[in-house]
């Protein structure tokens, strides 16, 4: 087992204090609702007796049950006519009522009691127990039964008119006087604006059903947590934290705060260590995942604070892409989970939104891989929307509640449409925190695109098939042992990029007739070759390359020799122990991380087994080892984070790969003798005929 060393920078441990500080302020001022209960079990808490008076929320059962019922019902909506009322009482004072003159003001005074209430034309037409009638500029909802129908009216005054004049024909009088042509309706349904109140009317829904009152009994001891007692104690919850919440002292509020923050920012410490410890010693990648960090936490605690009911919009999953993009799956999976962490102590529905969303970011750290390019990352985001919204079904069926609520299905689905919105941002990111994600180092390694290699295909054509030949190579051994294969085959086109500076130096660059080498003497030509390093770092400095692939160019001969030309400086005379032996050594760094060590392998084994004349698989067997072996004893991987397990796997891999590459091809028939064979055919031919 590898042995786990903590940084011993104080630089690391300072950015994580300031991550936990900024943590400290995120994390809610105010004490929680410290009970947990679940509908259908016991209440295992002692008998929890209400403090303060609170209503009772309605559930969102209730309230989509009610807006779907207000939205249903339609209420009528009347305008009132207030010359209509006048016009009738002033028709009645004229009217010739003859022997009943004595009735007129009681009749006056009926058409004014029936006007004040209102006058519609029929209301069975209504369809409705309720209209809304605007007087004076104000609507007022009221019962249908409060109003008159033109025919009730008449019967009105008919009734009044006989009241006062008994013995007499009160219907006759009333045609005769034309009374009951006064009665008009004075209420006109207003077509448009019912509609639009039908529209609307859920926003006159109330949000509560009921108050309880303080020092009622909530819920006894082992009493089972019903349906009823879960919405008091949903509605108390609410209350208690908006209102109450902590009642004991500040300094141990924000001490727990101090000492909870620690925990978490030790959890995100401590993923980050165990899964690459080298991102600790890396000032960029560590920041950048602390950002990530701290920015989860502030979007849950800013959602959670003013806009709750919009928390399902919030794309959490999209800091796991984030990740992805600079950082290998080992690494993403154990702290985007620690990024969640937050959540269960800002979010009042904590426990829903970490499984929600753990369960998103799980399926989507898979199937991103597959679909990151393009219009492909909208078939991301349906699988992260699937997941959520699986997620989100099961709570709904393990808690017992009605899976109606099609606002926060709404919410999921544009939260998982903000993923695709709010990926771009990580070109951003990259420059901000000068990191090279899986997708630029993808565009580094477009051989038809990329100038840079164009112009290494045209200037050394041998280097360049002995780079791509490398890439190959590297990609295998790379996925054997889980390395960072979108890097290793980057570095792997750009490592030699300093020959062509000096093409024909190198022999893969030559037809073979005339050697560059045959009037310098070892010490120079050792120079020359050595050489290509520098000159490969200043190309890519020149043309802006990543600093991680710098580091390939500088590291791809450690600190080897020049191995030809350090042997015919010894041939010739020359000593290890002179002074002039070190012109043969790469003024280079060795290698320190698995991919600089694939790509050190790779290189010379590649190089090796291209000049080697017997291509039997034994002998292709025995270079490759003999190359590794002799690095080992160079100590040219000493510095490295390889194991000899990893090391053995990639030794395996690459033999197969040369192997592959290098097997034996059938011995096809010179050009003589496919002659002398046209011939003879050509004989045997003329005999028959």
């Amino acid at each position: 087992m590898t042995e786990i060393k903590f940084p011993k920078s104080y630089r690391v441990y300072l950015a994580f204090a300031a991550a936990a500080l900024v943590l400290v302020f995120l994390l809610p001022h105010s004490g929680k609702f410290n009970y947990d209960y679940k509908k259908g079990s016991p209440w295992m808490y002692e008998t929890l007796v209400a403090q303060f008076e609170f209503p009772v929320l309605k559930t969102s059962e209730q309230m989509m049950q009610e807006r779907e019922a207000l939205g249903s019902e339609t209420i009528p909506y009347f305008r009132k006519s207030p010359s209509v009322g006048q016009e009738a009482r002033n028709a009645v004072a004229s009217a010739a009522l003859g022997a009943c003159s004595s009735a007129r003001a009681a009749l006056m005074a009926k058409v004014d009691g029936i006007y004040s209430k209102g006058v519609i034309a029929d209301r069975r037409q209504t369809g409705s127990d309720l209209i809304f009638v605007q007087r004076a500029g104000r609507a007022v909802k009221c019962p249908i039964m409060e109003v008159y129908s033109v025919d009730e009216a008449k019967r009105e005054l008919m009734g009044t008119l006989e009241e006062e004049c008994p013995g007499t024909n009160a219907d006759s009088v009333c045609i005769a006087a034309g009374l009951y042509d006064v009665i008009i309706p004075d209420l006109n349904l207003d077509s448009k604006t019912t509609d639009m109140l039908h529209y609307s009317s859920a926003d006159y829904m109330s949000t509560t059903d009921g108050v309880v009152t303080a020092g009622t009994i909530l819920v006894s001891k082992g009493e089972i947590v019903t349906a009823e007692i879960a919405q008091i104690l949903d509605s108390y919850k609410v209350e208690y934290e908006r209102n109450l919440g902590y009642e004991g002292p500040s300094a141990l509020l924000w001490l727990g705060n101090v000492l909870l923050a620690l925990l978490l920012g030790s959890l995100l410490f401590f993923a980050i260590l165990y899964t690459n410890p080298m991102i600790l010693g890396e000032p960029n990648r560590y920041l950048y995942l602390l950002m990530l960090f701290l920015l989860t936490s502030g979007a849950a605690l800013l959602m959670d604070r003013y806009a709750p009911e919009n928390i399902y919009m919030v794309p959490f999953s999209l800091s796991a892409l984030y990740m992805l993009a600079f950082f290998r799956t080992r690494v993403v999976l154990p702290v985007y989970t620690v990024n969640l962490l937050p959540l269960l102590i800002i979010s009042h529905n904590g426990v829903e939104l970490f499984i929600m969303f753990l369960a998103a970011g799980v399926l989507t750290i898979y199937t991103f891989s597959h679909f990151n390019r393009g219009w492909l990352q909208f078939v991301n985001a349906f699988f992260s929307f699937v997941a959520l919204v699986f997620a989100w079904a099961l709570l709904h069926l393990v808690n017992g509640s009605e899976m109606r609520d099609y606002r926060t299905l709404l919410h999921l689905f544009l939260g998982s449409l903000f993923c695709v919105a709010g990926y771009p941002l990580i070109y951003l990111f990259e420059r901000i925190f000068r990191l090279v994600s899986t997708g630029r180092l993808q565009e580094l390694c477009d051989t038809n695109s990329n100038r840079l290699l164009t112009e290494l295909s045209v200037k050394a054509p041998g280097t360049f098939q002995h780079s791509l030949q490398v890439m190959n190579m590297c990609d295998a051994a790379a996925s054997s042992i889980g390395a960072n294969v979108a890097l290793v085959r980057a570095a792997a086109m750009y490592h030699d990029i300093g020959k062509m500076a000096n093409p024909n130096c190198f022999v893969e660059n030559t037809d073979g007739r005339r050697s560059y080498h045959e009037k310098l003497t070892p010490a120079e030509s050792a120079r020359d070759i050595i050489r290509h390093v520098k000159d490969g770092d200043v190309i890519a400095r020149k043309n802006h390359l990543p600093q991680i692939i710098r580091d390939f160019i500088v590291t791809h001969h450690g600190t080897t020799r020049a191995g030809y030309f350090y042997g015919k400086f010894l041939q010739n005379g020359g000593s290890p122990d002179s002074p002039e032996a070190a012109a043969f050594v790469y003024d280079g760094v060795k290698p320190s991380t698995k991919e600089q060590v694939i790509l050190m392998l790779c290189d010379s084994c590649e190089a090796a087994a291209r000049s080697l004349q017997d291509r039997e698989p034994e002998k292709l067997t025995e270079l490759v080892n003999k190359i590794i072996d002799g690095k080992i004893a160079e100590g040219q991987l000493s510095e490295s984070n390889i194991t000899m397990k990893e090391l053995n796997t990639v030794r395996s891999v690459i033999c197969q790969y040369v192997l592959q590459v290098n097997h034996p091809r059938v011995a096809y028939p010179s050009q003589a003798q496919e002659k002398g064979r046209e011939k003879a055919s050509g004989k045997i031919r003329r005999k028959r005929f």
